[in-house]
């Protein structure tokens, strides 16, 4: 019913490896457990276009950008804040948008923020909005489940030819 297990039993001991000699001047490596393993890229901080500056043409970027200066272009970015100073002609499309400021053109994003004192001028493509109360909106709302598609246009009836 019961055996006994030679596990806990004393035995010989294995010889333990030898440790290297160093020289007095380099200093001695670490064990492997003391370093930290980063999987992941350190995450850069956003870029900030400042209110003196003014950019014509288009702004791409995969990282975060808060815009408190004028552009007049479309934007393309992960995150984007558009400064209570800042004005935007263009296309916006991102994952995460935070309008303190003017947008003039459509607005893209899967989560569309618009604070008390954003300026709205053009159609909104979202997965979820929020407006806040004193937000000045003219335009339509259109919610999609994946508005950052490139195919992401609101539907256009075509016009029929006269008879």
């Amino acid at each position: 019913m019961f055996s006994r297990s030679k596990i806990n039993e004393p035995g010989p001991k294995a010889p333990e490896p030898e440790k290297p000699v160093m020289s007095d001047t380099a200093p001695a490596p670490r064990p492997l457990g003391d370093y930290a393993v980063s999987t992941s890229k350190p995450k850069p901080s956003p870029s900030v276009l400042s209110s003196d500056l003014t950019i014509t043409g288009n702004v791409r970027t995969t990282g975060d950008v808060q815009i408190e200066g004028a552009v007049e272009g479309d934007i393309r970015a992960h995150m984007l804040i558009v400064g209570e100073s800042a004005t935007i002609k263009g296309e916006i499309v991102a994952d995460d948008i935070v309008v303190n400021g003017r947008v003039v053109g459509r607005v893209r994003g899967l989560k569309v923020r618009l604070s008390a004192s954003a300026r709205v001028e053009g159609d909104i493509i979202h997965k979820t909005i929020a407006i806040e109360s004193g937000a000045h909106f003219e335009g339509s709302v259109q919610r999609q489940e994946d508005p950052l598609a490139t195919g992401a246009q609101p539907r256009q009836i075509a016009a029929q030819p006269a008879k």
